[in-house]
């Protein structure tokens, strides 16, 4: 077997269409969109590669030439950890432990050629938002940019030496017919008779003029801290310019105390719904599926990307309140979306775990976060419980 560094173009394309050759026959697999995953990978397309981050890619072939296994990794200074850690990800490899191994040594050498002491997988090569953690359990059709793998993948880690760093819950729960636990009417009481406070989706200009800007100012209260860094205005509106092509105002809502934004709760069409149709490809064919599907067979399933409350509102019935009133409207038969997904909600936040066995919603689908320490004596921790 032989490992070679993806450097051409020819070299880039077989680093995605490996994947699509490996999970032919897999009716769950949805192919993710080419740009995305390449676009990681360049420095016009990520920013990451200005502020020093460090990237490479690697093919396994067998003795005929064919691939059998592909691999990246990756170093982004803002990972802020007690050691100094790289990542692996986008981990393809045929039922072979063997082969499986000369990709983690790769990797494992690289990033210690490059000063570092630990390695998390399988991640992204930037946010936790985009392919992050090995499918364990849950092997129905992927979220957008969400990973789907072989179960045998967790063999590989675990026999490696990888520990779990933390596991990625996505919950589920249908949107109509199903109701909350009492409690959280019991919360959400008094917040809702309190009329200092107000919740509504936003729409029309004030989505694109000043849903940005409510977003920064929760998500920096709100979950910097425990991310490790804030957010600009200009990172906010990229962020919402980015998503206009399917955003559905429904979708967007917003907690006010006194005019003051101070919570959220965003959710987004569940696009893979669409995606799958179009073979990975954004050219103008693919495009055109994508405006026939979403037009004629849009989305009946919705995406809860993120969900917050300032810190000086925890605690006092907000979180539910927002719920409540947003099922108000979702709640009803006309409303086109059937199911719901929360995804991404670490183990490590045992707050958001809680809210969403108040909204009786279900664990779906369950991802790992490994990490694997070069000095094998040094003792290993687990992810931080949020506070």
């Amino acid at each position: 077997m032989t490992l070679i560094e993806v450097i051409t173009p020819a070299q880039q394309r077989e680093f995605i269409e490996m994947a699509v050759w490996l999970y032919r026959n897999e009716k769950n697999w949805i192919r993710p969109i080419d740009q995305d995953i390449e676009g990681l990978f360049h420095a016009e397309t990520n920013k990451l590669f200005r502020n020093g981050a460090k990237a490479r890619r690697w093919l396994l072939q067998d003795d005929s030439g064919k691939t059998i296994g592909r691999i990246a990794a990756f170093i982004n200074p803002k990972m802020k950890e007690k050691q100094a850690t790289g990542g692996l990800g986008f981990f393809e490899c045929i039922q072979n432990q063997e082969a499986a191994f000369l990709l983690f040594d790769q990797a494992k050498d690289w990033l210690q050629s490059e000063g570092m002491e630990a390695m998390d997988g399988p991640i992204n090569f930037g946010e936790r938002d985009k392919w992050w953690g090995l499918l364990v359990d849950g092997y129905s059709e992927p979220n957008y940019n969400m990973p789907w793998n072989f179960a045998y993948y967790q063999e590989f880690f675990e026999n490696y030496g990888f520990q779990l760093y933390f596991k990625q819950f996505t919950y589920a729960r249908n949107v109509q017919h199903v109701g909350f636990d009492q409690k959280m009417f019991q919360r959400a009481e008094v917040i809702l008779a309190n009329q200092d406070y107000s919740f509504r989706y936003i729409k029309g200009k004030e989505l694109q003029e000043k849903a940005p800007e409510y977003f920064m100012t929760v998500y920096n209260k709100a979950w910097a801290r425990h991310m490790g860094k804030s957010i600009a205005l200009k990172e906010a509106q990229l962020m919402f310019g980015k998503m206009k092509p399917i955003l559905d105002p429904r979708l967007i809502y917003f907690a006010f105390y006194k005019g003051e934004p101070v919570g959220f709760f965003i959710q987004i069409p569940e696009i893979n719904q669409i995606f799958k149709h179009v073979n990975g490809k954004m050219d103008l064919i693919g495009k055109l599926k994508f405006l026939w599907y979403k037009t004629f067979f849009p989305p009946n399933k919705m995406l809860g990307l993120v969900f917050g409350v300032v810190p000086e509102h925890q605690g006092k019935g907000v979180e539910s309140a927002i719920v409540i009133s947003y099922d108000k409207m979702s709640g009803k038969s006309s409303f086109p979306y059937k199911t719901i997904e929360m995804n991404w909600i670490g183990d490590f936040n045992p707050k958001m775990m809680r809210v969403c066995e108040q909204l009786l919603a279900k664990i779906y689908k369950t991802h790992h976060t490994y990490r694997f320490l070069f000095d094998r004596e040094k003792p290993f921790e687990r992810h931080p419980i949020f506070d």
